[in-house]
């Protein structure tokens, strides 16, 4: 194992998720696509499958995905993210840099898939919406909060059954992100990833799309905000499972 297949691991695993997940964005938002308006739920269960594609992808890096993850893992004490591969910055920043990089390939591979529809979409926030992230009720303090939350709960339980998505399980995975997103995901459409949303939201200000208009910068700290504090607060309390377990003794 090296940096370097770490680091292509995580761009071919992130890209994964994200061509699939914005993809079923697209697919229930976009105007004359097959599955036009099919639903919130359409959309929790396209995302869980494109983790559980994302996740057999990058599996020998421990298909983080996620900087959330990354950092989650960071701050519940592990000494290496995969064997061979310790936590220091080299490792750290390698997981992050391709995990938005990857985000951003990801978004753009969609956009080729779906460039008809994004053409005749006539509504610039669907178009929006398909790469990034928004609130149902604009309310940065709760917006954030939601966010902590829904990611508190994704890497929580991830460092409680193993450690990393890969050790939890594809199918194990995906489940949980069908659950926070049925449970958690209405008041801002469940990031729960910086890199899923500030990539795709860079394609989406790079790339030539017809009527696009805004790319929302002004929210755009709320889902990286929020997700790594709730990665962070995550990886503190999965000490806590070891605590009750040894007082239980």
């Amino acid at each position: 194992m090296s940096l370097g297949i770490v680091f292509l691991s995580e761009v071919f695993g992130t890209a994964m998720l994200t061509l699939l997940g914005c993809g079923v964005v697209a697919n229930t938002a976009l105007k004359g696509t097959k599955g036009n308006n099919t639903g919130f739920l359409f959309v929790n269960f396209g995302w869980g499958l494109a983790v559980f594609a994302g996740v057999f992808v990058a599996a020998k890096s421990g298909a983080h995905l996620n900087p959330a993850v990354t950092l989650g893992i960071v701050a519940s004490g592990k000494s290496e993210f995969v064997p061979g591969i310790p936590v220091d910055a080299a490792s750290i920043f390698t997981y992050l840099g391709a995990e938005l990089l990857g985000a951003f390939i990801g978004a753009v591979v969609c956009w080729l898939a779906y460039k008809q529809h994004f053409d005749v979409e006539p509504d610039p926030a669907n178009k929006l919406g398909t790469f990034s992230t928004g609130p149902a009720i604009r309310s940065y303090g709760w917006n954030l909060v939601t966010e902590i939350i829904g990611t508190f709960v994704l890497v929580f339980v991830i460092l409680c059954f193993g450690g990393s998505p890969n050790e939890l399980g594809p199918l194990a995975v995906a489940m949980l992100v069908v659950g926070i997103g049925a449970s958690l995901g209405g008041p801002t459409g469940y990031a729960i990833n910086p890199a899923r949303d500030l990539g795709p939201r860079i394609a989406h200000a790079l790339l030539p799309i017809k009527g696009k208009g805004s790319s929302d910068w002004s929210y755009a700290w709320v889902p990286i905000a929020g997700p790594i504090i709730g990665g962070l607060l995550a990886g503190w309390a999965a000490h806590l499972p070891i605590v009750f377990t040894a007082l239980a003794k």
